[in-house]
Protein backbone atom coordinates (compact mmCIF):
# COMPACT_ATOMS: atom_id res chain seq x y z
CA UNK A 1 0.00 0.00 0.00
CA UNK A 2 1.02 3.69 -0.88
CA UNK A 3 1.43 6.02 1.82
CA UNK A 4 0.03 8.95 -0.03
CA UNK A 5 -2.91 8.98 -1.92
CA UNK A 6 -5.80 11.56 -4.34
CA UNK A 7 -8.67 10.88 -5.76
CA UNK A 8 -9.86 12.30 -8.86
CA UNK A 9 -13.52 12.82 -8.82
CA UNK A 10 -15.93 13.57 -11.90
CA UNK A 11 -16.47 16.91 -12.68
CA UNK A 12 -19.94 16.07 -13.73
CA UNK A 13 -22.96 13.55 -13.79
CA UNK A 14 -23.06 11.72 -16.63
CA UNK A 15 -21.70 8.74 -18.71
CA UNK A 16 -18.35 7.98 -18.87
CA UNK A 17 -17.10 7.68 -23.10
CA UNK A 18 -13.66 7.97 -23.39
CA UNK A 19 -10.75 6.31 -20.33
CA UNK A 20 -7.40 6.88 -22.24
CA UNK A 21 -5.62 4.04 -21.09
CA UNK A 22 -2.39 5.62 -22.36
CA UNK A 23 -3.00 8.76 -20.28
CA UNK A 24 -3.76 6.36 -17.42
CA UNK A 25 -0.52 4.31 -17.89
CA UNK A 26 1.52 7.44 -18.38
CA UNK A 27 0.19 8.97 -14.65
CA UNK A 28 0.85 5.39 -13.01
CA UNK A 29 4.32 5.73 -14.29
CA UNK A 30 5.11 9.02 -13.17
CA UNK A 31 3.57 8.11 -9.79
CA UNK A 32 6.46 5.51 -9.58
CA UNK A 33 4.86 2.29 -10.83
CA UNK A 34 7.51 2.52 -13.65
CA UNK A 35 10.96 3.17 -14.27
CA UNK A 36 12.29 5.67 -16.78
CA UNK A 37 15.71 3.68 -16.54
CA UNK A 38 17.25 0.56 -15.31
CA UNK A 39 18.86 2.04 -12.20
CA UNK A 40 15.16 4.11 -11.34
CA UNK A 41 13.53 2.37 -8.30
CA UNK A 42 9.73 0.91 -8.57
CA UNK A 43 7.66 1.81 -6.05
CA UNK A 44 5.50 -1.55 -5.07
CA UNK A 45 2.10 0.67 -3.62
CA UNK A 46 2.36 3.12 -6.68
CA UNK A 47 -0.27 3.12 -9.35
CA UNK A 48 -3.78 4.03 -10.62
CA UNK A 49 -6.95 2.30 -9.19
CA UNK A 50 -10.12 2.83 -11.31
CA UNK A 51 -13.33 3.04 -9.72
CA UNK A 52 -15.41 3.90 -13.32
CA UNK A 53 -15.08 2.25 -16.57
CA UNK A 54 -16.97 3.39 -19.72
CA UNK A 55 -19.87 2.90 -19.73
CA UNK A 56 -20.95 3.60 -16.41
CA UNK A 57 -23.03 6.54 -15.54
CA UNK A 58 -21.19 8.67 -12.64
CA UNK A 59 -22.07 11.18 -10.18
CA UNK A 60 -20.35 14.81 -10.22
CA UNK A 61 -18.47 14.38 -6.98
CA UNK A 62 -17.97 10.72 -7.05
CA UNK A 63 -14.49 9.19 -7.48
CA UNK A 64 -13.27 8.20 -11.20
CA UNK A 65 -9.50 7.33 -10.58
CA UNK A 66 -7.72 7.32 -7.28
CA UNK A 67 -3.74 7.91 -7.58
CA UNK A 68 -1.17 6.01 -4.92
CA UNK A 69 2.28 6.66 -4.28
CA UNK A 70 4.46 7.04 -1.18
CA UNK A 71 6.07 10.33 -2.63
CA UNK A 72 3.12 13.30 -2.93
CA UNK A 73 5.40 15.51 -4.72
CA UNK A 74 4.71 12.97 -8.20
CA UNK A 75 0.92 14.12 -7.82
CA UNK A 76 1.28 16.97 -9.74
CA UNK A 77 2.75 15.56 -12.61
CA UNK A 78 0.67 12.60 -12.51
CA UNK A 79 -2.31 14.43 -12.70
CA UNK A 80 -0.92 16.45 -15.77
CA UNK A 81 -1.62 13.08 -17.62
CA UNK A 82 -4.75 12.48 -16.28
CA UNK A 83 -6.43 15.83 -17.52
CA UNK A 84 -8.22 15.48 -20.05
CA UNK A 85 -7.78 11.64 -20.28
CA UNK A 86 -11.61 10.57 -20.06
CA UNK A 87 -14.48 12.13 -21.61
CA UNK A 88 -18.09 12.72 -19.44
CA UNK A 89 -21.26 12.64 -21.79
CA UNK A 90 -24.85 14.00 -20.71
CA UNK A 91 -26.68 10.95 -18.62
CA UNK A 92 -28.97 9.49 -21.27
CA UNK A 93 -26.18 9.67 -24.03
CA UNK A 94 -26.41 6.10 -26.46
CA UNK A 95 -22.89 4.80 -25.79
CA UNK A 96 -21.49 1.28 -26.32
CA UNK A 97 -17.84 0.27 -25.60
CA UNK A 98 -15.46 -0.96 -27.58
CA UNK A 99 -14.75 -4.64 -27.82
CA UNK A 100 -12.29 -5.71 -25.58
CA UNK A 101 -10.58 -7.71 -28.16
CA UNK A 102 -10.48 -5.37 -31.64
CA UNK A 103 -9.15 -7.99 -33.85
CA UNK A 104 -7.16 -11.70 -34.25
CA UNK A 105 -4.22 -12.53 -35.93
CA UNK A 106 -3.46 -16.00 -37.75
Amino acid sequence: MAREQHVVTAPSSGVLTRLDAYDIGVAAWRLGAGRARKEDVVQAGAGVELHAKPGDTVEAGAPLLTLHTDTPERFAYALESVEGSYDIAPTGTDFSATPIVLDRIG
